[in-house]
């Protein structure tokens, strides 16, 4: 049996374990799922590089380690432990190792009408229950995606967020997932963020580790449903520690007239993949998908992305930027599908990378899958140096090569910075970014 094959029955008997215990007090409907979820999890197995979607990015040091679950309780940690992670001062909901920690978190200040929880405590409470069940696995593709199989067998615990029609969550909510570190531990926490019609919020996901130790393991599925006339933007931050890996699956759907903002900084793991679906399922709807990845040593970063306009006058614009230097390798996928019927779509896919070193390397593959006619659609890519006309234009006013470096890199950057519409959130963002490039890295 090959080390790929034996690591897909260790999670199948781990999930045995887990179903006569963590998993006893789940309602019968989840049950069901995850049932159905392990044995959608036998048949794909952990993906290789002979598959097209995978060939890139190989994850064969995970299916070899043996990770394990994190014995509860998990570690108390103090205030001070994790101010180092929080982007604003609003209502926020903490995820530690998995699991909900009530004492770092200050969810109930959030306005009147509004629910946030941890989804362990939804499932347990009555009107909660019946939303989640409505929304809860019904987006993320868990049929097509291992690892978002593996995380829908698993789904125990994470972040509930129900904004009601016409409610206005008017500070940044922050959901804090962090890992202590512990070695060759995974979890597989579960985002769940309701906007109904007419609503407006901006959420800040952040993924962090409050040490250096590894290797651990988080893998993540989000999903986001946005109402009619909703207005939500979501911010995600990936920062944890260098010997770790994550895998993530971020999920939206969007109903008529709805705008969604999704903006992901990734500085942190060794390696990492998030795959981004978007599905705009109503009218007139509007995305904007904003991407920056900082990677340096041997970072191995891979972000794969579709978005799917299956109804008519929607409208996506998607900027991802690549910082790669030293040995890194950063990877970008983007599918754009327009799907018939869905006439008047204005869709536009751009991906550039920076390589600041002769070892690195960028990889890009945008794409078109167009079945309608009356469409405006765009995509394009570049992989380059710094372009050595714009070093000498600084460098002739005066300034040195590693500063002149530093104000095209950071410039780089700060393209999809500018986008950002929450300003708060936006200048935290760019504190994170200059401190990244301060230290001589991308």
């Amino acid at each position: 049996m090959s080390d790929v094959a034996s690591g897909t029955e260790r999670y199948l008997a781990d999930f045995r374990a887990f179903a006569h215990n963590g998993a006893a007090v789940a309602p019968a409907w989840l049950k069901e799922i995850r049932e159905s979820a392990i044995a959608r999890f036998a048949e794909l197995g952990f993906p290789t590089t002979k598959q097209e979607e995978w060939r890139f990015t190989s994850v064969a040091a995970i299916a070899e380690t043996r990770f394990t679950h994190p014995a509860s309780p998990i570690p108390q940690l103090g205030p001070r432990a994790i101010e180092p992670f929080l982007i604003g001062g609003g209502p926020r909901v903490v995820i530690v190792d998995g699991h909900y920690a009530a004492e770092l978190s200050t969810a109930s200040s959030t306005p009147k009408g509004v629910r946030v929880s941890s989804l362990a405590a939804a499932l347990r409470t009555d009107g909660d229950s019946a939303l989640a069940r409505g929304h809860l696995t019904r987006y993320a593709r868990w049929q097509e995606s291992p690892f978002a199989a593996l995380n829908t067998a698993f789904l125990v615990d994470g972040a509930f967020v129900h904004v009601p029609a016409d409610a206005t969550l008017e500070q940044p909510l922050e959901i804090l997932y962090l890992a202590t570190g512990r070695e060759r531990t995974v979890s597989h926490p579960r985002t769940l963020v309701v906007v109904e019609r007419g609503a407006r919020a901006a959420i800040v996901e952040t993924f962090a580790g409050v040490a250096e130790g590894g290797p651990y393991w988080t893998n993540a599925v989000s999903e986001v449903v946005v109402g009619q006339g909703a207005h939500v933007e979501l911010y995600r931050v990936q920062r944890q520690g260098p010997e770790s890996f994550q895998i993530a699956t971020t999920q939206s759907r969007q109903e008529r007239d709805s705008f969604l903002g999704v903006h992901v900084l990734t500085l942190g793991a060794g390696l990492a993949r998030h795959d981004i679906n978007a599905v705009l399922d109503g009218a007139g709807a509007e995305l904007i998908l904003n991407g920056l990845y900082l990677l340096n040593g041997a970072q191995h970063a891979d972000h794969h992305t579709v978005i799917d306009h299956a109804q008519p006058r929607c409208a996506s614009h998607e900027f991802f930027n690549g910082v790669v230097g030293e040995r890194a390798h950063g990877v970008f996928n983007g599918r754009i599908i327009v799907r018939p019927g869905a006439q008047r779509t204005d869709s536009k896919q751009t991906n550039n990378n920076l390589l600041l070193s002769t070892e690195a390397r960028a990889d890009s593959q945008p794409q078109l899958e167009i079945y309608a006619d009356d469409v405006k659609c765009t995509h394009g890519s570049t992989v380059g140096p710094i372009d050595p006309m714009q070093l000498y234009y600084l460098r002739s006013r005066g300034l040195s090569p590693e500063t002149a470096r530093g104000i095209l890199t950071y410039g780089f950057g700060a393209e999809i910075l500018g986008r950002m519409r929450h300003p708060e959130v936006r200048a935290q963002m760019d504190r994170l970014v200059r401190e990244r490039l301060g230290e001589g890295r991308a």
